[in-house]
């Protein structure tokens, strides 16, 4: 299988984690506001599972300097598939829950707010799992990105309040329960990866192409059963029945798929970046950091492109730069961590 063999190609895939794993619900966006989240998530589980297929018999067959896919999986005991694919089961979930935040609240909330939450909680049994990089860095990084989290949900806060004022409302009836929703996901978020740690450890453990499939299946089986419920019983909007799926255009499930290609690429770079040999490779701490960079690249996106925060009046502006800024601090002294070590 391909593995990146120097710590900058490493940490260029855990960049291109962070990239594509930041960019993937624009495509739930460009999708269309009547486009329900539980629809878009058939596609979405699709697109992961086709990917990983495809990277495991392509990518994870070349090279001669570690065991294949198809090796890594008949050598590797039962359990530590198990272990990814419960991981894929718990990410899912959360995912789902990000997924209607942001159909509530937008990308430039429910990003910072959950996946920030889950950079912090994962960072944390990470290091507790394989302690590598200079704690002081890492944990200081932590603790800006709680910080901007922070900020972020109170600059959404008052925006929600001053637009319910500008249109005559008494309360802003969504803009706690989209926030609600952030930190549920973030807390599922961050628990997936150490999970997927697991699956790892020994000389027989999984390498990233067969952790890549393992976690897929387990995305793809879990969508239809977690679909009954939010379909049945929809955290926002209306009940919603599946002969809706096919009323949508192909452009839509095209979207969809693509959301998942995007994650599952970003996925497969992480799980890669983590795997790489001892002496060059970032550390699982490291490499789910950065890949978590993701809410600053969303964020971007939310604000720049989907223009979440247009006519943020008095505080807001100030405090999603102060945002911005601490988000970017804390990933800084997060990516050094690894370069100081102790």
């Amino acid at each position: 299988m391909l593995l990146p063999t120097t710590y900058t190609g490493a940490l260029l895939m855990a960049v291109l984690s962070m990239l594509c794993w930041g960019s993937w619900a624009n495509t739930y966006k460009a999708s269309g506001s009547k486009w329900r989240f539980e629809l878009f998530y058939f596609d979405y589980a699709f697109g992961v599972l086709l990917t990983a297929l495809v990277a495991a018999f392509t990518l994870g067959e070349m090279g001669t300097d570690f065991l294949s896919f198809t090796d890594n999986i008949a050598v590797s005991p039962k359990r530590f598939l198990a272990f990814a694919a419960v991981a894929g089961v718990v990410f899912n979930l959360a995912n789902m829950l990000l997924v209607a935040a942001i159909s509530i609240s937008g990308m430039a909330v429910a990003f910072p707010i959950g996946i920030g939450l889950a950079l912090v909680i994962g960072v944390f049994w990470n290091y507790y799992l394989n302690p590598q990089g200079n704690p002081a860095l890492l944990f200081g990084g932590v603790a800006l990105v709680l910080a901007a989290i922070v900020c972020d949900a109170m600059a959404w806060s008052a925006h929600a309040k001053t637009q319910a004022q500008n249109t005559g409302k008494k309360k802003a009836k969504s803009s706690g329960k989209g926030i609600a929703i952030s930190l549920i996901s973030g807390v599922l978020m961050g628990a997936f990866y150490p999970i997927v740690e697991l699956s790892k450890q020994g000389d027989l453990g999984l390498g990233p192409y067969s952790i890549a499939v393992a976690f897929a299946g387990g995305v793809f089986a879990s969508t239809f059963i977690f679909n009954i419920y939010f379909m049945n019983l929809p955290i926002h909007g209306k009940a919603v029945e599946f002969g809706a799926y096919f009323q949508g255009s192909g452009k839509q499930h095209l979207l969809g798929l693509l959301g998942g290609i995007l994650w599952c690429t970003g996925a497969i770079a992480n799980f890669a970046a983590a795997s790489a040999p001892k002496e060059v490779q970032v550390g699982p701490a490291v490499s789910y950091a950065l890949g978590q960079g993701a809410t600053l690249v969303s964020a971007l996106w939310g604000l720049i492109v989907w223009k979440e925060f247009a006519g943020a009046e008095g505080k807001v502006p100030m405090l999603l730069a102060v945002m911005l800024a601490l988000f970017v601090g804390g990933l800084s002294l997060i990516s050094l961590a690894p370069v100081f070590a102790k």
